[in-house]
């Protein structure tokens, strides 16, 4: 059976990832391909985790949350049938809101780049996105949406975070040698019209 997708969708916290992994589900079914959307942190004890210190509920170091983060992450990849390897393997593409640079967002100014992607190696030989949606949009703007969306702003989400996170994100893409396999598709405006700028960057890999 022929392999399924393996798409993430990237950005700072309030960049609309949820909104566009939706869309874009939707578009690919519209194909006649199955499609499922993942996302982490799981819901197994390493995301649960990982869940209570983003909102300050178990006090962590940084350090720590990321190798959570690595942690949680394999299991996503690899846990049998729900793994998502499993779920490629079977034809399924696969649309995801996070992938090995996740950890990055919540501890880049705190451990150095060279740990992080030491502890997300593994992950990243086991499996690396056909494509990367990073929807590139003001970290102003994003925090002006975090606020309006949310009761209280989770432990690590700052303007000055988002305008560093942006950076690593780039950075990664290039210590990681996927530069090739990133769209920056523009975040700003509205729903749809973001929707048809990620479905241009994402339908050449279904032709």
């Amino acid at each position: 059976m022929k392999k399924g997708k393996f798409i993430a969708l990237e950005g700072i916290d309030g960049s609309g990832k949820s909104t566009q992994i939706s869309r874009l589900a939707r578009r690919i079914e519209e194909l006649g391909l199955p499609c499922r959307t993942d996302c982490e942190p799981t819901g197994r004890p390493a995301g649960a985790l990982i869940r209570k210190a983003l909102t300050g509920q178990a006090p962590l170091d940084p350090r720590v949350i990321a190798a959570l983060f690595a942690a949680d992450r394999m299991d996503h990849l690899v846990n049998g049938e729900n793994g998502v390897c499993a779920a490629i393997a079977q034809g399924i593409t696969v649309v995801t809101d996070r992938y090995y640079f996740s950890s990055y967002a919540y501890q880049g100014a705190d451990v150095g780049m060279d740990w992080v992607i030491q502890a997300n190696a593994l992950s990243a030989q086991l499996l690396r996105p056909t494509v990367t949606v990073f929807l590139d949009v003001p970290p102003q703007a994003a925090m002006e949406r975090i606020l309006r969306n949310r009761d209280h702003v989770e432990l690590f989400e700052r303007e000055e975070r988002l305008h560093h996170t942006r950076a690593l994100y780039f950075e990664a893409f290039d210590r990681m040698k996927d530069v090739e396999r990133v769209a920056v598709v523009d975040g700003t405006g509205g729903e749809n019209e973001v929707a048809e700028r990620v479905w241009a960057a994402v339908r050449p890999f279904f032709d």
